[in-house]
């Protein structure tokens, strides 16, 4: 559910708060609460919603935090950025189509809830999401997985539905929130936690995916591939590890191909903050494998229903526009 500016504001603000407060809550001190079985209560609906990005800027090299005052200033501009945007249009403003978005031409900015703090953990303003490879980025393809992202036309090709993104057949989110890993994009970054004996569901706002973890559990066989991955889960102290594998080939993390190992540690902080980590074990693709660490942080609302398919004129467009350019050319032959 879309929740529009006042709901951001308060989520920024929210996030400001945890950051502020992250040096009093170390690890090292808090105690989580616990369950009637004594593992961690994770429970509850949290947002991952961060102005920090996945990758660091090149130019800050292997340079992991911002100062309190440049993390101060990244906040200050994000928030400034949502205000301008939340001014009325102007209706006879002329509209450049590049220089239009938002709010003309793309979603206006009811529909969005962008992260406008900087994550923070254990007291470092992070610069990227990515800690390992040092340089805060992704490293590079394997030149076989380049050889088989080139041949893929999943996401690419209108022939069918079955070649377009998984986004716009609503089967999963755009970006990467459905997970793993899970991280957020410019609206529904909100997740739902519930444990059970033997299970931790995990409700996906965005296209209301259900992620179904069984704990201490072993994977199905590899020739089951699940949308998602087949997760299994177990504690190690107060953390719970997550690995992910046999994905589907329609889905990816940048590339990564289908026996990808995912590894998530959720460890809660303090009652205001879940680190979430993710480790990436791909060596049919990436040159090294990829670590990467954001919060979470618990908000005051409901998930409510995503209603993906409703009024989404999207891909019948975009294969109907397929087929008159078919019709067009071969009318020229």
């Amino acid at each position: 559910m879309n929740k529009g500016l006042l709901n951001t504001v308060a989520v920024a603000l929210a996030v400001v708060t945890v950051a502020a407060h992250s040096g009093e809550t170390s690890s090292r001190r808090y105690q989580p609460p616990r369950l009637a079985d004594g593992t961690p209560d994770l429970q509850g609906v949290w947002t991952n919603a961060t102005a920090t990005p996945m990758e660091r800027s090149v130019e800050l090299g292997t340079r992991r935090a911002f100062t309190d005052a440049e993390a101060a200033a990244i906040s200050k501009a994000a928030i400034a950025a949502v205000e301008a945007d939340a001014r009325p249009s102007d209706p006879d403003k002329k509209i450049e189509a590049a220089a239009s978005l938002p709010p003309v031409g793309n979603y206006n900015l009811f529909w969005t809830d962008r992260g406008m703090s900087v994550a923070t953990i254990d007291g470092e303003h992070r610069t990227s999401m990515i800690i390992e490879p040092l340089d805060g980025r992704i490293p590079p393809l394997t030149e076989a997985a380049q050889k088989r992202i080139a041949a893929t036309k999943i996401g690419r090709s209108s022939d069918g539905p079955e070649g377009r993104a998984l986004g716009e057949r609503c089967l999963l989110s755009f970006g990467y929130a459905s997970g793993p890993p899970m991280l957020p994009v410019m609206y529904n970054s909100y997740y739902q936690i519930v444990q059970s004996p033997g299970y931790v569901m995990i409700l996906v706002e965005m296209v209301h995916d259900a992620r179904i973890i069984r704990i201490d559990d072993k994977h199905v066989p590899g020739a089951v591939r699940k949308w998602m991955g087949d997760s299994v889960g177990h504690w190690e102290g107060d953390t719970l590890v997550v690995e992910t594998r046999n994905f589907r080939p329609e889905q990816n993390f940048r590339g990564s191909s289908e026996d990808a190992v995912i590894t998530e540690r959720f460890t809660r902080v303090a009652s205001d903050q879940i680190v979430y980590r993710f480790t990436v074990d791909d060596p049919a693709t990436f040159t090294s494998r990829i670590t990467g660490e954001l919060p979470f942080v618990p908000v005051d609302a409901n998930i409510y229903e995503y209603a993906c398919h409703e009024g989404n004129y999207a891909l019948p467009g975009i294969l109907s526009g397929a087929r008159e350019e078919e019709k067009a050319a071969a009318a020229k032959e």
